[in-house]
């Protein structure tokens, strides 16, 4: 009996039964668990073939639990209990996961937000810093970690002896981390980031946190024979019909938590998704939402299908063989602890990528925003044009196309924007390059602008979802609407041993993708806060008025 549950209704139990048997026919499942690169295709395999790792690390990471037993009993021995990690999409969301529902604390630091960054150079003489980085070149973690060191030789304190890196053998960071003394833990390198929460990269920092690493590879590994069983049963590869195999494809996946008691797994799910399959203009949009009364959930559009995570004791759609709730719509009901959940939802990302006909490991799309964000930092710029438009403390710029017209407020310019909405098709994206911690209360404004366009509708915290939702937003299909927030900080920050600043950096983050995504065609409606609290004020208050749609009134 598997400790996994996949329940579906609608079009995606319709899509369990026509194309489950197609997989288990191919023998996907026992394939992918053999390693078998040539599943996604040729031009897929040179990529598969350093990828497909993680089907073993239920087994393979158990030697690093005692080197990060001991590690965490050494650093609590001299009285540092408080671990910070420095690392950006896949080296950070699974740790925030699993600390959160182990119920350790864990500061994580995905950002380049000076303010941010600032607020975690504290408490220094208690704190370790877990650096992670899968090619070591990532800018911004190699630019927190610079603060770091800063900071800690500013204090008094060795940082060879706070900081502790993980990194892939070989990369530019072990070999200059190692020569410069500090503790490395190389990660499996057959791994790509977003499918790594069970390595170095998602166990040292959470063991360090003080979650149990043991439990945790332990539902993971009760899994494994379920998950590679080439069976109508399997459950990763029903998830993966469900989120893949509706016909016609409906390509927004609704997350919705229901008790499932893991707290943030929507959000790991969502990078892992949309990294993974937004590109060749297809993929899945993974659509993270608050609960089940959100509009996605209580009305949800006819491309879109229901994702509800629930605890082994609770139901969205009901039990094997009651009558489903809503049975008509399209959704799927998911539960299991979360070490299984993590390798269910790899194996049926890697399914729905066969389905789909892409690469679920590589990640073309993610490289330009990259390129143009260092372009405009050799420019010494992070600006784009002059405003369109000033009201207040915001600037508006549109980008994309000549949609903006004569709209010279705020109000105005969003309602441009979500004038060029596809009502079949499209959804909107709030993008805000802001501090996602005191700036938290703006994310209630998703759920508003959904009740308004009728539309899936997601909110990422810049320049966090450049490693998830970013992929999709420019190598998916071409239905979006990106709305970006940026701000002037309350103060800068310097990045030592750089020419740049904090500020800089993230300003030039921003500010190159949304050039990608306007040279994508995709239109894209800057508002820049000149002064953070009063532009916040009019930014919240404009999306907060917005009327619900004739269908959400």
């Amino acid at each position: 009996m598997s400790a996994l549950g996949v329940v579906a209704s609608g079009p995606a139990a319709d899509a369990i039964a026509t194309r489950v048997p197609e997989l288990v026919e191919a023998q996907f499942a026992s394939k992918l668990f053999a390693q078998d690169a040539t599943l996604w295709g040729p031009e897929a395999e040179s990529e598969s073939a350093i990828r497909l790792s993680w089907v073993n690390l239920p087994r393979s990471s158990r030697p690093l639990l005692g080197e990060i037993s001991a590690v965490r009993e050494q650093l609590r021995g001299e009285g540092v209990d408080r671990v910070v990690l420095c690392g950006m999409g896949g080296s950070s969301l699974a740790p925030e996961v699993i600390c959160a529902t182990a119920g350790v604390d864990l500061v994580v630091l995905d950002s380049s937000q000076p303010d941010m960054v600032r607020d975690a150079l504290v408490e220094l003489a208690r704190t370790v810093v877990v650096v992670s980085s899968k090619s070591g070149s990532t800018v911004e973690t190699d630019s927190q970690r610079r603060a770091f060191q800063a900071a800690f030789s500013e204090a008094g304190i060795d940082p060879t002896t706070r900081i502790v890196v993980v990194t892939d053998p070989g990369s530019p960071l072990d070999e200059q981390s190692r020569a410069d003394g500090y503790r490395v833990i190389n990660a499996d390198p057959n791994v790509g980031g977003r499918y790594s929460a069970l390595t170095a990269f998602g166990l040292v920092p959470s063991g360090l946190a003080g979650a149990d690493l043991e439990a945790l590879l332990d539902d993971a590994e009760a899994v494994a024979d379920v998950l590679s069983a080439d069976d109508d049963a399997n459950p990763g590869l029903r998830l993966g019909a469900a989120m893949a195999g509706t016909s016609p494809l409906r390509d927004k996946l609704v997350l919705v938590d229901e008790g499932s008691g893991i707290s943030g797994f929507a959000d790991w799910a969502e990078q892992l998704i949309a990294e993974s399959t937004g590109k060749q203009g297809t993929g899945i949009l993974p659509v993270v939402v608050g609960g089940p009364t959100d509009p996605e959930v209580a009305s949800p559009a006819g491309d879109v299908t229901v994702a509800h995570l629930v605890g082994d004791d609770t139901g969205a759609i009901g039990d094997a063989g009651d009558t489903l709730v809503h049975a008509d719509r399209s959704q799927i009901e998911i539960s299991g602890p979360l070490g299984a959940q993590l390798l269910l939802w790899e194996v049926a990302t890697a399914a729905a990528g066969r389905l789909l006909g892409i690469n679920p490991f590589d990640q073309p799309d993610v490289e330009s925003a990259k390129k143009a964000a260092r372009a405009l930092l050799d420019q010494g710029t992070g600006t784009t044009a002059a405003a369109s438009a000033t009201d207040g403390a915001v600037e508006i710029r549109a980008l994309g196309g000549d949609w903006l017209g004569d709209a010279a407020t705020v109000g105005d310019a969003v309602a441009a924007l979500l004038d060029q909405l596809d009502p079949e098709h499209g959804y909107v994206a709030v993008m805000a390059y802001l501090d996602r911690l005191k700036d938290a209360a703006l994310a209630q404004v998703r759920p508003v602008v959904a009740r308004h366009t009728a539309r899936p509708t997601t909110f990422g915290w810049g320049p966090r979802f450049l490693h998830s939702t970013g992929q999709f937003h420019k190598g998916g299909p071409a239905t979006g609407v990106y709305l970006q927030i940026t701000t002037t900080p309350h103060e800068d920050l310097a990045i030592p041993g750089r020419e740049f600043t904090f500020g800089d950096f993230i300003a030039s983050q921003a500010a190159g993708d949304a050039q990608v995504l306007a040279e994508h065609d995709r239109p894209v409606l800057q508002l820049h806060l000149t002064d953070h609290d009063a532009g916040l004020a009019q930014v919240t208050e404009a999306l907060s008025q917005l009327s619900p749609s004739e269908g959400e009134a």
